[in-house]
């Protein structure tokens, strides 16, 4: 999936809330796998190197001593020479003994600052810590002030690589629940800036986990479990399968400060069929990933010969299963499934996520409702996308009778 005629000078991979607990749990081989794949995908490449990891929080469940040496012992049995490796801490390192506990320890085992500046191959990297479950104060908006006025004047037109736990609020897919808004008048200054975070468990293969404005923003999902960011799914927010999550990005950046993002699933081994490309870090009016997104007529649709089905007829209700809608170069985000009565009102309504967040997301997806009154009903499908369209035309079933 990489772009071919990319020549990098640099290379980093990101990732965040990968949640080691005190024994073992999947997340340990997923967070080995993630760094063990980073270098193969490296040495594929002209340009080999992996230069820097970044985890940005959340890498422990609790913070405790036995989470904080066991996420070390998995960088000293991975991590090559070469590579510089910068965690910051959060609000789940805090939850065995506080703020200052969880910063000593990185400190003592990972002989790590809290919040850190490191020029990488020319090019800035500003990276982070909360000082209170997942808020900034002035020290740490002092640092980055510092900090990015630094790297600015090194170079206007370079990227400024910036790393924190929460998202900046009102940025990316995620950041509404889980954001943090004590940065955004620091960081509007500077548009080359290109900030990574997590908190959320979002996916990082939804289109709007990129995100630019004043500056460019990138959601960095999880190795444990998904939480999406709408609240009218009938499952709530996180859904079923949300352990399934290992998602990574890997960064790269050419001799001229342009910048390609891979994003990569670590459970099937595929990077995400896009690339998202900032050409000009430095230039607002250069920026794609807009809110402008919004400002589209595309919708989703059912093909033709889409399908829906009724199976498992009960007392009180029945399972529809149907055919996945498309939509033209994205995924589709999401379906309304009615059943109606014979007058047309709503006798049921759930709404579900296509399970776009899976590499190998399903062909069809099933939905079952109950507590309905003996009659007759009918159903009627909707697909939406992330920006708000719906389809047109809905997929149908004309007749159910319980």
């Amino acid at each position: 999936m990489y772009d071919s005629e990319f020549k990098p000078v640099l290379r980093f991979m990101v990732c965040s809330d990968v949640h080691y607990k005190d024994g073992y749990t999947v997340e340990r081989d997923r967070m080995k796998h993630a760094i063990e794949k980073s270098y193969e995908l490296a040495s594929k490449d002209e340009y080999k190197n992996l230069d820097a990891i970044y985890v940005v929080g959340d890498f422990a469940n609790r913070g405790t001593p036995e989470q904080m040496i066991a996420f070390k012992n998995t960088l000293d049995e991975c991590v090559k020479e070469g590579t510089y490796v910068n965690l910051s801490v959060a609000s789940h390192e805090f939850g065995h003994d506080g703020v200052d506990g969880a910063k000593q320890r990185l400190k003592d085992i990972f002989s790590l600052e809290p919040n850190t500046h490191k020029v990488i191959n020319g090019f800035h990297f500003i990276s982070l810590s909360c000082s209170a479950h997942c808020d900034y104060y002035e020290p740490e908006i002092e640092f980055a002030a510092n900090a990015l006025k630094e790297a600015a004047e090194d170079d206007h037109k370079k990227p400024i690589f910036f790393f924190q736990h929460p998202h900046i609020s009102d940025t990316v897919y995620g950041s509404i629940n889980w954001g943090d808004d004590a940065l955004y008048p620091t960081l509007c200054s500077y548009p080359q800036v290109i900030d990574f975070s997590g908190h959320s468990h979002a996916p990082i293969n939804d289109p709007r986990s990129i995100h630019q404005k004043h500056f460019t923003s990138l959601g960095t999902g999880t190795l444990s479990y998904f939480e999406n960011d709408e609240f009218d799914k009938w499952y709530g927010t996180c859904f079923p399968g949300k352990e399934l999550a290992a998602q990574m990005l890997i960064v790269e950046a050419d001799e001229n400060g342009r910048v390609r993002v891979y994003p990569y699933d670590l459970i099937t081994d595929n990077f995400f069929p896009f690339v998202w490309k900032i050409d000009e870090p430095w230039n607002p009016k250069s920026f794609t990933y807009t809110d402008e997104r919004y400002k589209t007529d595309a919708a989703p649709y059912f093909e033709p010969n889409a399908s829906a089905v009724v199976s498992g007829i009960t007392e009180d209700g029945f399972t529809v299963t149907f055919d996945q809608a498309v939509i033209e170069k994205e995924y589709v985000n999401d379906y309304n499934v009615y059943v109606l009565r014979e007058d047309d009102t709503v006798a049921a309504l759930k709404n579900v996520w296509s399970e776009y967040y899976f590499y190998d997301m399903p062909k069809n997806l099933s939905v079952t409702f109950d507590g309905l009154k003996k009659g007759k009903y009918r159903v009627e499908i909707y697909a939406g996308s992330f920006w708000k369209t719906r389809s047109k035309e809905p997929l149908k079933i004309n007749e159910i009778i319980i």
